[in-house]
């Protein structure tokens, strides 16, 4: 029989984890966005839980010795799962994709039986999401079959399901003595620069109409943002271009916005969902680096959302001396970055079947 659901304890968890600071639109490296920013944000959620996220803590009905590692359901617990995006390019490298499976994967993503992470992985053309509703109902959808969740529900009032989505966009990095270029990388040291993000770039300077993927990053932007990001360049303080930037970083912020809003259609009242938003800078023969764009969470009919935001004529930005190098900050409005408002949003709750 399912207990019914206690929410308090869940609750404070997620208004804790809104106490938590944020630092928004600064390149870093990887490592310190994923432990400072995702990771100590998702412990914030779980804490003083079970967390089951190894298939083998499911195997209590195995008819083999495998069931003795079945966790006990009685205890207050939570099973995670995770998914993430970016652009399918192969740019891609160093601490971005590997220390995310190091850092965040390991922690949250399911563990197969033969101790393979499990991760939700969508790549469509530009980042971002091609369908937030989409992505919302797969990784909800794969999460617990019904069998597992009327045991999990069963076992203790307190125990919920934590959906986590990591949603990225990019654009390349270049440097040229002193010129510092984005939207460009290279393949290599010794190769011709390409555009990067492709898709993006390509949208913005040569739309094609009969273009899917161009179709998609021009609603992604809005028509607004499509039309000024295409007739006008945005720099920093010193003139360096960051229009490509600021178009990936509104791609993303778009994806995280429509994923949450259709979370509440795939969660039940046990479900929290935290979601986060970045874009990764590509640089060549070094690790890439990362800028935290968004978070949000989806639980208890509230879905907030904090990050920069998706009008392209608000954006700046400048270069800073960071780590022996310059790195760019993004600037919204008048916004602080590291105390960007919050937004809220009201949902009905779809309460469980069970």
């Amino acid at each position: 029989m399912t207990l019914p659901f206690d929410a308090d304890a869940t609750q404070q968890r997620v208004d804790n984890f809104w106490q938590l600071s944020a630092s928004f639109g600064m390149e870093r490296n990887a490592y310190h966005n994923y432990l400072n920013e995702i990771v100590s944000d998702r412990y914030a959620l779980v804490k003083g839980l079970q967390i089951l996220r190894d298939e083998l803590q499911f195997a209590a009905a195995s008819p083999t010795d495998i069931k003795a590692c079945g966790a006990d359901m009685s205890l207050p617990s939570v099973v995670t799962t995770l998914a993430y995006t970016n652009c399918g390019d192969r740019i891609h490298q160093g601490e971005a994709t590997k220390r995310y499976r190091d850092v965040v994967a390991s922690r949250f993503a399911t563990l197969s039986e033969i101790g393979e992470l499990k991760l939700e992985a969508f790549f469509p053309a530009g980042g971002g999401t091609d369908n937030g509703a989409t992505l919302a109902h797969v990784t909800v959808a794969h999460e617990l079959d019904e069998q597992l969740k009327n045991r999990i529900y069963a076992g203790n009032p307190q125990s919920i399901s934590l959906v986590a989505i990591d949603l990225k966009t990019h654009v390349g990095r270049l440097r040229d003595s002193d010129n510092q270029v984005y939207g460009k990388t290279r393949e290599s040291p010794w190769r011709e620069p390409r555009d990067a993000c492709g898709a993006i770039v390509g949208a913005l300077n040569n739309y094609n109409q009969h273009n899917l993927i161009h179709r998609r990053i021009r609603d992604d932007l809005r028509e607004r943002n499509f039309q000024y990001l295409s007739n006008n360049q945005i720099f920093t303080d010193d003139g360096v271009d960051i229009t490509m930037a600021i178009a990936s970083a509104i791609v993303a912020i778009r994806g995280i916005r429509n994923t949450a809003m259709a979370l509440p259609q795939e969660l039940d009242e046990r479900g929290v969902a935290h979601l986060t938003a970045s874009m990764t800078v590509n640089r060549p023969s070094r690790d890439d680096l990362v800028i935290y764009l968004a978070r949000a969470t989806v639980f208890n009919g509230k879905i907030r959302i904090q990050g920069l935001g998706t009008e392209a004529e608000k954006y700046d930005g400048q270069l800073v001396e960071y780590a022996k190098e310059r790195r760019l900050q993004l600037r919204y409005a008048d916004w602080d970055c590291e105390d960007l408002p919050i937004e809220e949003i009201n949902y009905k709750v779809r309460e469980s079947e069970r």
